[in-house]
């Protein structure tokens, strides 16, 4: 029997805006196996970004229950959470006045327990594992292209071996190759480290090349959470709007000319 990693219980996120309670999520439950690459997807302002912050323990929701490596997410706000889970955030995030290395070591860094060498050597190891140069680690931010960025971004979000990899919006704003060839080494690094991975995305692309399971935020909940196949066979006019038109379709075809792509 797989571990449940991530189970979310009868969520409400509830936000006050002008005066008024916005409800965004109602009674929304969620459960992620272990090892499985496991996409949210919705319309805009459908709260999947919330659902990670939720899962980081930045958000309280203000029902339910969150808990991630059997723990309320809570508590990963603690010392050390960056051992149990690493976050990839839309724009990589990285610290401007920092070098490539400096961003990738910095949650070793701030342990406070490490010497210095050993958390440089964990650092040129990650870089390396990302597919980056050694000769890449003294650069800042502002060199960087898109795809590296995204990749260094990478390297800090493991840098302590996390068993949980949150992502939000990884390919976004890369050119089509770029996006190919980071998907390939998400793909490359979730079966060699036997990763968890929950990503928010909107890129069909991405979604189909990538996820084991799809789970679909619509009507302040998840009304379904499956393959794929599975899931745009459910009728429901977002996920028709979403993988039907054309672009879905074109992205979908992945589905039956390479079977195994999921």
């Amino acid at each position: 029997m797989n571990q449940t990693v991530v189970e979310i219980d009868k969520l409400w996120s509830v936000f006050r805006a002008e005066g008024l309670d916005v409800v965004v999520h109602q009674d929304l439950d969620l459960r992620i196996e272990a090892g499985e690459v496991l996409s949210i997807v919705g319309g805009s302002g459908s709260g999947k970004t919330v659902l990670l912050r939720q899962m980081l323990g930045l958000e309280q929701p203000t029902r339910g229950r969150v808990t991630v490596l059997d723990k309320p997410a809570a508590q990963l706000g603690s010392d050390g959470a960056a051992s149990r889970v690493g976050m990839l955030f839309q724009h990589g995030a990285l610290f401007s006045a920092f070098t490539v290395l400096e961003n990738i070591a910095f949650p070793l860094r701030e342990l406070r327990t490490l010497p210095k060498a050993l958390i440089h050597d964990a650092a040129m190891v990650k870089l390396q594992m990302v597919g980056l140069d050694p000769a890449q680690a003294h650069k800042m931010p502002a060199d960087l292209s898109g795809g590296m960025i995204k990749r260094v971004a990478l390297a800090r979000a493991l840098i302590m071996d996390p068993p949980l990899l949150l992502l939000d919006e990884p390919t976004s704003g890369l050119d089509p190759d770029s996006a190919d060839t980071f998907c390939a080494l998400l793909r490359s690094l979730h079966h060699e480290l036997g990763l968890t991975v929950v990503m928010v995305t909107h890129d069909l692309d991405t979604l189909f090349e990538l996820s084991t399971r799809i789970a679909v935020v619509a009507d302040k909940r998840i009304i379904v959470c499956g393959t794929p196949a599975e899931v745009i066979a459910y009728p429901h006019p977002f996920i028709h709007d979403f993988f039907l038109g054309d672009r879905g379709q074109r992205a979908s075809s992945l589905l039956r000319t390479h079977p195994d792509a999921v």
